[in-house]
């Protein structure tokens, strides 16, 4: 690969993932509400390699080329986040550093596969992350490079992989560090994760819902 486009996507890589988003805020929230953030965090990873395994098929484009999927796709995905942001909103009274276990009045930890499948959702379902791969990738790579584009477009893919992993680690250990002591501020970060989950979904609904409805009421 060319080398300078590498360490050009590096850096840009580092910069999104290093942006606060939803990512952020289900693994903060699994972090508080589970005995271990890995699950979250190895389920957004895996909504990112279901990405990269598009693009590299090709089929990212392929979709990203047909409006009508890509807004079925978001409105799925929309509902999906507005689930689960209130369920998360509403379990922020429990929210606590789990041991496995569950005092009377809090919810019981979910399993590990459910976060994992959880966090898979978030980032696999949401459009963006389609959209992040077929519009940034493409531009890192070099047609005139020894390796082949699917290898090229792969390898950056699994690269943005690995980031997000250390990233989202540090996120939800440093949060967890913080607020260990302070299980009011724990209630509160898991409140206001069920609120950005809410508003991001709302966001994604509202882009879908209000084109649909301004269309039809031009044809009427």
């Amino acid at each position: 690969m060319n080398p300078q486009l590498f360490l050009a996507f590096l850096v840009v890589a580092v910069a999104l993932a290093c942006t606060p988003g939803v990512d952020w805020a289900y693994s903060i929230a699994a972090g508080l509400r589970q005995r271990s953030f890995a699950p979250a965090v190895a389920g957004l990873c895996g909504g990112y390699v279901l990405h990269t395994a598009l693009l590299v098929l090709g089929l990212a484009a392929l979709l990203a080329g047909m409006p009508g999927v890509l807004g079925w796709l978001t409105a799925a995905g929309a509902l999906y986040l507005l689930w689960l942001g209130f369920s998360t909103v509403r379990s922020w009274r429990g929210a606590s550093f789990s041991t496995g276990t569950s005092t009377p009045g809090t919810a019981a930890p979910a399993s590990q596969f459910r976060v994992f499948l959880q966090g898979m959702g978030i980032s696999g379902i949401n459009p963006k992350g389609l959209l992040f791969f077929v519009a940034l990738v493409p531009q890192f790579v070099s047609p005139d490079a020894a390796w082949p584009v699917p290898v090229q477009s792969g390898l950056l893919g699994l690269t943005f992989i690995l980031l997000v992993s250390v990233i989202y680690s540090c996120v939800a250990l440093l949060a967890r560090k913080l607020l260990q002591a302070r299980p009011g501020a724990a209630r509160q970060v898991t409140l206001a994760s069920g609120i950005i989950m809410l508003a991001l979904g709302a966001t994604l609904l509202a882009e879908q819902i209000v084109p649909a409805v301004s269309a039809a009421m031009a044809r009427a």
